[in-house]
């Protein structure tokens, strides 16, 4: 639980109770999670000063603010700057279930095996409702400038590990579209008949590409990992300079590792250990 902290030390105001009491708590609450989302968007350490200019809150309330979300794990000091905490990890875990932690774990030596041949930024990610969440990410001196994270979510339909997964969802794909396709780059697919084509090759040929649709200079080549029933449970890619980087020729091994990592999830799917149904009724019985 978080620390109770006067209201007016957050807010800067000094107003009446009763009724105006909840509409204070709630512009305190908003102020912290500003912070927390503009903490969210850079993948280091933001120094105070920063922070309160991106967000319009004063230095003062900003520290505040920052002192009691570290007291409660949700931030974290590093030197004068902060960054995300564990707590929020928890909280994440949480909302998502343990599928993402499990994938996380099964699917990381397909991810270094990628890592290894293509010396690229690696991602997996999950479909969480229209937007893409990734789940692990490996990246060395060559890596390119992604927006992404570990925990990152993003429009599925900018993305090609999104595209993969959505070509495969009739669901989600028509909320997507639904939704209104974003976009964030020129190159974004925003037509919904172009975008229904689009997936319709993602499902013939089993691979998607990002062709510097949510970053400039950020090329991407993904395939579904797929699981039970012709669906997938998460989708691993590979994301380079655009120029240097050449999806196409990365497509043959991408494709040979998802196999690989589908192959592994279904058979620690089959020698997972069942429960007896008739076990218990045996024991009462004894």
């Amino acid at each position: 639980m978080l620390d109770r902290v006067p209201i007016d030390e957050l807010t800067g105001t000094t107003g009446p109770k009763g009724q105006d009491t909840a509409r204070e708590q709630q512009t305190a609450v908003d102020k912290a999670l500003t912070l927390l989302m503009s903490l969210a968007e850079e993948d280091r350490e933001v120094g105070v000063s920063e922070l309160a200019r991106r967000t319009r809150l004063t230095k003062s309330t900003a520290f505040r603010l920052l002192g009691i979300l570290q007291r409660n794990d949700v931030v974290e000091r590093v030197g004068s700057s902060y960054r995300l905490g564990p707590q929020l990890f928890d909280i994440g875990r949480r909302v998502y279930g343990p599928t993402p932690l499990m994938l996380q774990e099964r699917l990381l030596p397909f991810l270094t095996e990628l890592y290894v041949l293509t010396q690229e930024t690696v991602h997996l990610a999950v479909l969480h409702r229209t937007d893409v969440m990734y789940v692990n990410k490996l990246h060395g001196h060559r890596r390119a400038r992604t927006p992404t994270r570990i925990g990152t979510r993003l429009p599925a339909s900018c993305t090609a590990v999104g595209k993969a997964l959505l070509a495969f969802d009739h669901d989600a794909a028509e909320q997507a579209i639904a939704d209104g396709l974003p976009a964030p780059m020129d190159n974004s697919v925003t037509d919904p008949e172009d975008f229904r084509a689009e997936l319709a090759r993602i499902r013939r040929e089993g691979i998607a590409y990002d062709r510097e649709e949510i970053l400039p200079g950020v090329s991407c080549v993904a395939v579904p990992v797929m699981g039970g029933g012709g669906r997938p449970v998460a989708a691993v890619s590979v994301s380079g300079v655009a120029g240097r980087f050449e999806p196409a020729r990365i497509a043959p091994e991408l494709r040979r590792v998802a196999f690989e990592a589908a192959r592994e999830l279904g058979a620690t799917t089959r020698t997972r250990p069942r429960r007896n149904p008739g076990a218990s009724r045996e024991t009462a019985a004894a």
